[in-house]
């Protein structure tokens, strides 16, 4: 596998309870704006576009609103309910999997993004839906700051997982074997509750040598429904360095 990275000069431009559950969220902690902006051009009239969930997806959307006030003609589907009310507010159609079948592109933050171009999502909630819209769409791509950048998976020390509530114990137990130290997500001092009516665990972690074994392990314990982990998935990666937009692209996809 290879991985290109082509640079561009950007002007810089200047949540909810859900998407706080995690400080931080998905995407950037520089201003997204110009990772989003530029994310447009990856965009054809016509397209269906999967929408993410997040800081950085949300900056996203607010530039594919503008882009349709300004007469591009899309479809979203969105990968939570927040980000639905959010794109219905700004006036981009919504469809749903059923509807469309396929996606063209969709466009989505991360918490870390090492150099084979692997994720780790979650830190906003959403990542089982985040992986079902990126897994249904023709490309994927990635919007973040450059601090999201990792040497290895895991360097941030969190990888959340969520699971079916009555599964809760077993869970817990399993990941505590496989080394993780799972905590249970609070928001306001009560169990964070994704849209799919789950729990998420996050799991402190070590560096992982192995994510695709890792996380091989993981969902196949009773109960997990998905983890934040996304192998082989990014076809690119648009990289906000100070005001430079660099893009990294996975060459064998």
């Amino acid at each position: 596998m290879g991985v290109s990275v082509v640079g561009h000069d950007v002007s810089p431009e200047p949540g909810t309870k859900r998407q706080r559950a995690h400080s931080g969220g998905s995407g950037a902690a520089q201003s997204p704006q110009s990772v989003a902006t530029r994310g447009i051009e990856f965009v054809r009239d016509g397209d269906v576009v999967g929408m993410g969930t997040g800081r950085a997806a949300t900056a996203f959307i607010h530039a594919l609103g503008s882009a349709v006030k300004g007469g591009l003609r899309v479809r979203g589907v969105p990968t939570s309910q927040v980000t639905a009310v959010l794109a219905t507010r700004l006036g981009i159609p919504l469809a749903t999997l059923d509807e469309v079948g396929q996606i063209d592109v969709t466009f989505d933050g991360a918490d870390e993004v090492d150099p084979r171009l692997d994720l780790i999502k979650g830190y906003g909630g959403a990542m089982v839906r985040e992986k079902i819209v990126a897994a249904s769409s023709r490309r994927f791509v990635i919007l973040v700051g450059v601090e999201k950048l990792v040497p290895v998976l895991g360097s941030r020390g969190i990888l959340p997982v969520e699971v079916v509530p009555f599964g809760l114990p077993l869970c817990q137990r399993r990941l505590a074997e496989l080394g993780c130290r799972p905590k249970v997500r609070l928001v306001d001092g009560q169990p964070f509750v994704t849209d799919n009516g789950n729990q998420i665990l996050d799991c402190a972690i070590s560096p992982i040598q192995d994510p695709t074994a890792f996380e091989q392990a993981i969902v196949s314990i009773p109960g997990v429904v998905g983890t934040g982990l996304f192998i082989g998935m990014a076809d690119t990666i648009l990289v906000q360095d100070g005001e430079t937009v660099k893009v990294q692209r996975r060459d064998d996809r």
